[in-house]
Parts: structure tokens; sequence; C-alpha cells
């Protein structure tokens, strides 16, 4: 009964979400726009590399094509379901509408995770997922049944991640108030993703690889598609961080909400 009442409510989020994107309609075709010339961008900076080089590491062009396209996919569906609720979690601590939030008969973090959903992010991953296709083709690949479950299993593990640690990082709005700042630093390392993890070495690969999983979430993915796994060590790696992540995540939600003394005291 509980669950059933949830996705009613999700349902009616949804419904929501629709009207107010189709009343700004015009904001809504502007934005698809803009973060396809950036996806654009990036192809292209790809393409300037290796009109240098032959490889970056081990990767060839199409493969660095066929990441940027996962990297994409993987963040535009985060964006699509998180990246809006995680960013006005501050504003619902500062006018006091999580007060109200609270009362409500259903899982708080629920709703302030998922109240809003960014319709024109759909659109944009399936540019991402497009490229991808294409780049798939150029490389001749013919993943198996079993390579597109778990390159979809990690894709929901790295979406799990960002939203964790972003969640995390929005929750410090129960102390200071606003924290936008912070949560938009964290999306912006998101570009990240988009390398390939053999670009990097020493501490900077060490920190985004396990304190700030984002070279993660896209290249393991990618690997399982382009036959680049050598030993399940990645893909390991990468659910063990989930998990903590998530984990993490909700404890630190606990002891904000300790912290909370709502709007009225």
């Amino acid at each position: 009964m509980n669950l059933k009442r949830h996705l009613t409510l999700y349902a009616a989020l949804w419904k929501n979400s629709v009207t107010r994107e189709m009343s700004f309609k015009g904001n809504f075709i502007l934005w698809i726009l803009v973060e396809g010339l950036w996806f654009g961008l990036q192809l292209t900076f790809v393409t300037v590399v290796f009109s240098q080089t032959e490889s970056v590491g081990t990767w060839t062009k199409w493969q660095m094509v066929l990441l940027v396209g996962a990297s994409n996919f993987i963040q535009q569906l985060y964006q699509a379901f998180f990246l809006t609720n995680c960013t006005n979690l501050s504003e619902l601590v500062r006018t006091g509408r999580m007060d109200f939030l609270m009362l409500l008969p259903v899982n708080t973090r629920f709703l302030v995770s998922l109240r809003v959903v960014d319709l024109g992010a759909f659109v944009n991953a399936v540019f991402g997922l497009s490229v991808m296709v294409y780049a798939a083709a150029k490389l001749h690949l013919h993943p198996t049944l079993a390579q597109l479950a778990g390159f979809s299993a990690l894709c929901f593990v790295g979406i799990l991640i960002h939203y964790s640690l972003m969640f995390i990082l929005a929750t410090i709005c129960f102390w200071t108030v606003r924290a936008q700042g912070i949560v938009w630093g964290y999306y912006n390392l998101f570009n990240i993703a988009r390398m390939p993890d053999e670009a990097f070495n020493g501490a900077f690969k060490a920190i985004f690889t396990f304190a700030l999983p984002v070279l993660l979430v896209s290249n393991v993915p990618v690997r399982v598609l382009a036959d680049k796994i050598n030993s399940p060590t990645g893909w390991l790696l990468l659910l063990g961080m989930g998990v903590v992540w998530a984990v993490v995540s909700e404890l630190f939600w606990r002891l904000s909400l300790r912290h909370y003394t709502s709007a009225s005291s």
C-alpha cells in the first residue's frame, strides 16, 4: 500500500512537470538547443584531439566518441530526475517549505529528491544514445544481451553515485541555508567523466576514482560495451562505490534532519 501511494504520487508529480514545461515551451526548446550545442562542442573536442594523435592510452577515436555519448546519456538522465531537486533543496530550507513536506504522510526524501522532472533532459539523453549507437557501428561492435544488461545496470549505479554525492552536498544547506554553489561545483565535475581514465594518473586519478568516482561512472559501462574489461575490478569497484555512497548519503540526510530547526523556530 505504501509503494502504491508513492507511485501514485510520483505519477502526479510527472503530470505537474509536464504541465509546467508545456506552459513555457520556448524555454523548454531553448534549453534543449543549448544542451545540444554543448554536446556538439564536446564531440568537436574529440575530433580536435584525434587530429593530433591516434589514441589516448588504449582509447581510439570512436571509442572516445562512445565514451562521450555515454557520459552525456548518464548525465542527462541524472539531470532529468535529480539535478533540479538537489539544487532546490536549499530553497526549501530557506523559505520554510521543508516544514510542509515533512508533515506529509510520505517519505520526505522521496519528495525532496523527485518533486520535479526535467523533461528536456530526456530529449538530450536520446542525443547521447544516438551518438553511442553511431560510434558502436563505426567500431563494428555487436554487444550481447548480457553486455547491454551490464551497461544498463552500471549506468544506473553511476546515476545513483552522482545523486548520492550531490544530495550530500545539497544537505549542507541545513547548516549554511544556501548550498547551490557547492552543488553546481560538483555538477561541473561531470565533464571529467567524458575523459578516458587512462588520460590521468597519480593523485588526480585516485581522487576521481575513489573519493569522487566520476571517472568510474562513464568509463566502466563503456568498457563493458567495447570489450575493454580485462578483469572484474572495475565494475566491482563501481558497484561498491554505489552502495557506499548511497548508505553515506542516507546517514547524512538523517543527521541533517536532526539539525533542522524549521522556519518557525
